[in-house]
């Protein structure tokens, strides 16, 4: 039963987390397939190319509230049935792994920031703000979204360490920054190059 009610919370999640929310919003809005325009990415910067700065703020909204609610759905889950606290960072790792590899768009997505920065917040507040400030601050001042987002994300779990939270939240945001930074190893090339495109 205990093992039941695991895999289907952590395959719901994976559902969830394949909601293509900006593929959705632009291809409803404009008829493009979000996959074909600038990095083929079906995050909120891509979007941002096609709809806009409001749209951007949208997508990275939906996304991230992708990646709260059933973290922290997963976690009363765990309290209710005795489970143990692993199950909410396994369901962040299906969230993450949903939006980057879609079931909904042949298993392509996007880079799992917005989504990822999300669980950070399920699983503790604090970790998530200062995950959420860090991003902000990098991002306003070298104007590389990609930047601010590869140093939050590896930042997340030195947070998670210093508000003494679980092993297991720990290693979650370690292997989940480990995995967006992967997604990213295309921008940190264009970085070293000097050829990423700036926030304008």
């Amino acid at each position: 039963m205990i093992y039941a009610i695991i895999f289907a919370t952590v395959l719901v999640a994976y559902i969830i987390g394949s909601i293509p929310t900006g593929y959705i919003l632009v291809k409803s809005l404009k008829g493009i397939d979000l996959r074909t325009v600038g990095s083929g990415s079906t995050g909120a910067t891509n979007v941002k190319r096609v709809l806009g700065l409001k749209y951007f703020i949208i997508t990275m909204l939906l996304d991230g509230f992708k990646g709260i609610i059933p973290v922290m759905v997963a976690k009363i889950i765990a309290l209710k049935f005795g489970l143990p606290s692993v199950l909410a960072p396994l369901v962040g790792i299906a969230i993450i792994l949903g939006h980057s590899k879609s079931v909904f768009l042949n298993f392509s997505g996007g880079k799992s920031v917005a989504s990822g920065a999300g669980t950070v917040i399920g699983l503790d507040w604090h970790a998530g703000l200062l995950t959420f400030l860090i991003w902000f601050s990098v991002t306003y001042t070298s104007r590389y979204v990609s930047l601010g987002s590869i140093v939050a994300l590896a930042l997340s779990p030195v947070w998670m360490y210093l508000f003494h939270q679980p092993l297991s939240y720990i290693l979650y945001c370690t292997v989940g920054a480990i995995y967006v930074i992967y997604l990213h190893r295309e921008n940190i090339k264009r970085l070293i190059k000097g050829e990423e495109n700036k926030v304008r």
